[in-house]
């Protein structure tokens, strides 16, 4: 009787469907999918920042040359006296970048040419004189000024960017190579006078002078690095935002600061 039952209870389970949950194995649970950022893409931004122009030493060349050969510069180093200062400015810009990005996996490297359209203009003038009793039986006095003036109308950068792919998400920094077009205007003048105080009747010596230096759609270059996120929408349209660093090294030292947003294509 046992045997018959053993027997019909084997019958019974060879009949049934072969469902997973009867032999007890494990799914491999939820799947999640991953986006390819690899490939050509475009797009473009609007953005909002703030430049700072040192000033400081932009009128130090053209003073050097008009008082050379001059005593008094020889003794007193007049041309490298504090003339000029710094300016802050902020302004908006729109642009575009396209880049090319290599994925393995969720690790990503690109490279992208990155635009921007806006108006930086900064400008400073400053003045100094000083008497000195020099040469012998002399006293001479040295005025000079300068002023300067810098606008940057188109810059970006040309950069190699790192990135790590989170879904549809993708942080990335970045350094390179900046680019920028700016009109730098620079003057300089110098009154130097010589006041006989001897008792020989020697006579009085003047001299004045200036120069100018103007310099329209000047190309500038410095150095770039930020950081920014990526984020995927739908079928390679993906949103950007982003915080850009630009250093430009020129007759007057600049550095930008940008928050840029926009909308890219992936294709």
């Amino acid at each position: 009787m046992a045997v018959m039952c053993g027997a019909a209870a084997g019958a019974q389970a060879a009949d049934m469907p072969d469902l997973p949950i009867l032999r007890g194995s494990f799914t491999d649970g939820l799947s999640r999918s991953s986006v390819n950022w690899s490939g050509v893409y475009v797009g473009g931004h609007v953005s909002h920042g703030a430049a700072d122009m040192d000033f400081t030493n932009s009128g130090q060349d053209l003073l050097a040359k008009l008082l050379n050969n001059l005593d008094l510069e020889s003794q007193f180093n007049i041309s490298q006296w504090p003339l000029l200062g710094k300016s802050h400015m902020q302004s908006s810009g729109y642009g575009g970048f396209v880049g090319y990005n290599f994925q393995w996996s969720e690790a990503l490297i690109g490279i992208e040419l990155n635009y921007t359209h806006g108006n930086f203009f900064g400008a400073n003038s400053g003045s100094q004189g000083r008497s000195f009793q020099y040469p012998t039986d002399y006293i001479s006095t040295a005025r000079v000024s300068s002023s300067a003036s810098m606008k940057i109308t188109d810059y970006g950068s040309l950069r190699v960017r790192g990135g790590y792919a989170i879904d549809s998400f993708l942080p990335y920094g970045f350094v390179g190579v900046a680019m920028g077009q700016a009109n730098i205007n620079r003057r300089a003048d110098a009154n130097i006078d010589y006041l006989y105080v001897g008792t020989q009747g020697l006579p009085n010596y003047s001299a004045a002078g200036f120069l100018t230096d103007n310099a329209n759609s000047k190309f500038i270059t410095g150095f770039a690095g930020g950081l920014g996120i990526d984020m995927m929408l739908y079928a390679g349209l993906f949103l950007r935002a982003e915080w850009e660093y630009l250093r430009f090294t020129s007759s007057v030292d600049t550095t930008v600061n940008t928050v840029r947003a926009g909308l890219g294509y992936k294709f």
